[in-house]
């Protein structure tokens, strides 16, 4: 079996590669426009249904917050009326933000087709038993990213938005938030968590590769905690809940890496 895909192998010049990669670069390409092109048609009421949604009270955190807090009395703002009225001081701003998100959520929605293409390309040069381990990679990998995608959605950038929306220096400052600072923030934090959320993964590739032990988690792990507080800090608003509400999920995440990688 093995010398039979080595002979596949080298039956393929330098040219045919070339030309393999290039037809699963324009398979990536045309499927990430199929996606940003629904995500186009569609933006108006995903805006208003979903990135728009923590804008309100009426967003399905809040009210669960709400309801699990108000009887010990912790953090009754969470139950005050909140509401976010964007606004747009650009001419063109609105049609590049919903190009540029169309895009986005394209691109993070295809990715498991875009692995699946990257797989078929890559997987003629791989043995049995390295096969069973990318799918294993691309499959977890997924999953990672797409968790922290939810814990970015449902958990962070909701507090974080209401945090700094109802935040004043003063009384007499009242915050107008813009479109363009808006979708900054929420792209690049949800963003943020999904790639945060593949540590595990890494940390998995890198100790396959002989270049991580699990007895650097040992010696570190104290270390790791208070750098993950001061980073937990940074990414939410300056209040306990929110800066443990970001920190747990990373410190598991952590502690799944160490468990991962071999002694």
């Amino acid at each position: 079996m093995i010398q039979e895909e080595n002979e596949q192998l080298e039956q393929m010049s330098f040219w045919d590669h070339i030309d393999a990669f290039r037809a699963v670069m324009i398979r990536a390409i045309l499927t990430i426009i199929a996606f940003s092109t629904i995500f186009f048609i569609f933006m108006n009421k995903i805006f208003d249904n979903v990135i728009l949604a923590p804008c309100s009270s009426d967003f399905i955190v809040y009210r669960k917050l709400c309801s699990a807090l108000a009887p010990i009395g912790v953090f009754d703002a969470l139950c005050a009326p909140f509401s976010i009225d964007l606004i747009n001081y650009n001419l063109n701003a609105q049609f590049y933000t919903h190009l540029s998100t169309s895009f986005w959520l394209g691109l993070i929605f295809s990715f498991p087709i875009l692995m699946y293409h990257l797989w078929n390309f890559i997987s003629p040069a791989l043995y049995a038993h390295e096969r069973r381990s990318v799918i294993y990679a691309f499959s977890f990998g997924n999953i990672l990213f797409y968790t922290g995608i939810l814990v970015g959605y449902f958990m962070i950038f909701p507090l974080t938005l209401r945090f700094f929306a109802t935040y004043t220096v003063s009384s007499l400052i009242e915050n107008a938030i813009s479109l363009e600072s808006y979708m900054s923030n929420f792209l690049s934090l949800i963003f943020l968590l999904g790639l945060a959320f593949e540590l595990p993964l890494l940390c998995k590739l890198l100790s396959a590769m002989g270049l991580l032990k699990r007895r650097f988690f040992s010696q570190y792990r104290k270390h790791a905690i208070v750098a993950l507080m001061i980073l937990a800090a940074i990414l939410t608003p300056a209040d306990p809940f929110s800066m443990l509400l970001l920190f747990f999920p990373l410190w598991l995440l952590f502690e799944l890496s160490a468990f991962l990688v071999k002694d």
